[in-house]
């Protein structure tokens, strides 16, 4: 067993060496391109990252501000959902619906909601660009 395992590290030591790896640049220079400015060349041990003004972004558009489908979403997020779907149906107090007994008394929370759910959206959106 011992001859046999000597044997393969022999075997491996014998192995031809290794391709020379490349240093890395020295200098990574980013270049912000206007419309129909070219990227400019590098110089010497240079890498040049261009990147036009009008699409700055890495994440193509479509993918950028997705909203979660429903079938993405928690167990808790679609029972509240369901809740509140079924609370606006029943016409139930504070749920601002023609339907019911008291239904109308929940329009002002209703707006109040819909206003700070706006807003908590403009700040995810203003925070997500760089």
């Amino acid at each position: 067993m011992m001859p046999l395992l000597l044997a393969a590290v022999l075997v491996a030591g014998a192995a031809p060496d290794d391709p020379v790896v490349p240093a890395p640049p020295r200098r990574v220079r980013s270049v912000a391109l206007a419309p129909g400015e070219s990227c400019p060349r590098p110089a010497g041990d240079e890498v040049v990252v261009c990147a036009p003004l009008d699409e700055p972004y890495r994440i193509p558009k479509p993918l950028r501000r997705s909203e979660i489908a429903a079938k993405n979403q928690s167990w808790v997020n679609r029972v509240a959902t369901m809740d509140e779907v079924g609370r606006v149906a029943g016409g139930l107090p504070d749920t601002c619906s023609a339907v019911g007994t008291g239904g109308q008394t929940g329009c002002t929370q209703s707006m109040m909601r819909a206003w700070a759910a706006d807003r908590r959206q403009l700040a995810r959106e203003s925070a997500a660009v760089p």
